[in-house]
């Protein structure tokens, strides 16, 4: 991520004269700096020539274009840049594009004001007349309006920023799945195809003995040293340590996860998926290695669900440098005794230590499911506080993300007999407007949880995307939820056909 760059773009015209335009210049340098030291802001922000022609600015567009560390361009019109002259540029561009509202100075000098000061520091003029043109060719865009050294502007733009990082992932990614999905379940399928189209991430199945061959090959040198790895950064049961009856299924699990992790890298893939109903000659369904890939920031899915897979891989992307982890995740079942309704939250196995508040213990015991050796995991809660739940579904016209805010809690009791990771959560804005809203949308029982960011991230990749993003949170209501679910209908009807 050190590489990726975000370029700075300052529009203005010749009519003001080579003194105006090197002011513009070095007013233009240093809202870049002051954005490049931004801590809010996980990439570097990069400054472009000041454009005052078509030429140039189709030509530094295309230049966005073709260079793979640019990962999106923030815009700025320091003085006025008639937009015509803009057509040809952003109609070529295709990375995401933030245009951003601001001026070099803070407070108006007062005293000092003339009609020099006035020609130069116009963007309340020519932001505008670019804002129209980005409306006139249905550019997609992020705005965000403020003074550049404000730390909310900051923020906004640090929160673009890491949904075009997620962009430019998803662009680039490589997904295997491991066998199919899980058998006459609807919500995990969806066309490959047009995935591919719409968000350029590649899906593709190897056979799960592909895996277990792989797993096969595995030096006796390697499992020991994993093991080894395990005992010292988890809390092992004594049952799995070395001399344990169940040691052998340590490192039966250390063999798969080895091997996983050997066809991943070979492939070049960032994300993948498996099912228990297509083990093959695995012993176990992966439990630890799938937990331990996802901490590293791979994407996961369950049950051969591969949306879900890419939406953990690209959502841990943007959490790059943050605090709090992503995980793959599933609503499972409601304590709706609680004063506020709670939903747990949990897997068979595979959830990622990324989100533990304490140390994870590592563990066996019988799924009941799959039918293969009891598989090895690493079972622990977590930590309170505010997070994201999103779905991606596939509607067969259209993708559809639905994202839900919730407020994770500690359990009101211990849970001696769930041995799988877990989060209890309150959803906002309540449990039965939050699961109504879900239910009618439609959205998945798979979800990637994060702690680490909110909604305006979603909604900055939505946005970029060009794909349809309906949140639940605080002041949603069942009724205007439905209304909106009925206007995007028509909207993404009419946007496919334009």
């Amino acid at each position: 991520m050190q590489a990726k760059q975000l370029w700075f773009v300052t529009g203005s015209q010749h009519l003001y004269g080579p003194e105006a335009i090197e002011q513009v210049a070095a007013n233009s340098a240093d809202i870049v700096a002051g954005l490049d030291a931004a801590g809010d802001i996980p990439v570097q922000v990069v400054a472009k020539p000041v454009l005052t022609t078509a030429d140039e600015i189709r030509k530094v567009l295309l230049e966005a274009n073709g260079d793979d560390d640019c990962i999106g361009v923030i815009a700025w019109m320091h003085t006025f840049s008639p937009s015509k002259m803009w057509i040809s540029g952003l109609g070529a561009l295709s990375k995401p594009l933030l245009h951003l509202h601001t001026q070099h100075n803070r407070d108006l000098p007062w005293a000092d004001i003339d009609m020099d000061f006035m020609n130069l520091n116009q963007a309340a003029h020519g932001d505008r007349e670019f804002g129209y043109m980005l409306t006139r060719l249905r550019n997609r865009r992020k705005t965000v309006v403020g003074h550049w050294q404000d730390p909310k502007v900051q923020r906004r733009v640090g929160d673009w920023a890491r949904a075009a990082l997620g962009w430019n992932e998803v662009q680039n990614l490589k997904l295997v799945r491991f066998g199919d999905n899980m058998r006459n379940v609807g919500v995990t399928e969806g066309d490959k195809v047009e995935a591919q189209i719409r968000l350029g991430v590649e899906v593709n199945t190897w056979g799960v003995n592909d895996l277990a061959e792989r797993v096969a090959q595995v030096q006796e040198k390697a499992v020991d040293e994993l093991v080894a790895e395990y005992e010292d950064a988890y809390d092992v049961v004594p049952g799995l340590r070395a001399g344990g009856e169940r040691h052998s299924s340590l490192r039966d699990a250390a063999r798969i996860e080895l091997g996983l992790r050997s066809v991943l890298e070979e492939q070049g893939a960032k994300a993948f998926t498996d099912t228990f109903e297509d083990l093959g000659e695995l012993k176990q369904l992966p439990g630890i290695a799938v937990q331990r890939l996802m901490a590293e920031g791979y994407g996961f899915g369950g049950e051969g669900d591969w949306k879900t897979a890419v939406l953990v891989r690209l959502m841990k992307v943007m959490a790059t440098g943050l605090e709090g982890g992503t995980s793959f995740m599933e609503d499972y079942t409601y304590n709706l005794g609680a004063e506020s309704p709670q939903i747990l939250g949990a897997h068979m196995l595979e959830v990622c230590p990324s989100i533990a508040a304490e140390k994870p213990t590592c563990e066996i015991h019988p799924l009941g499911i799959g039918d293969r050796e009891d598989p090895v995991r690493l079972v622990f809660t977590a930590p309170p506080g505010p997070a994201l739940a999103v779905g991606m579904m596939d509607l067969g016209t259209r993708l559809r993300l639905v994202a839900n805010e919730v407020d994770t809690v500690e359990p009101e009791q211990d849970l001696p007999n769930l041995p799988v990771a877990r989060a209890v959560w309150e959803p906002r804005p309540d449990l039965e407007t939050s699961a109504e809203s879900w239910l009618t949308a439609g959205g998945p029982h798979h979800t990637s949880y994060t702690m680490a960011f909110g909604r305006e991230v979603m909604e900055d990749f939505a946005e970029i995307a060009g794909i349809e993003l309906v949140t639940i949170g605080e002041g949603t209501t069942t009724r205007d939820f439905k209304q909106q679910l009925r206007w995007n209908q028509v909207y993404h009807h009419l946007e496919g056909a334009l």
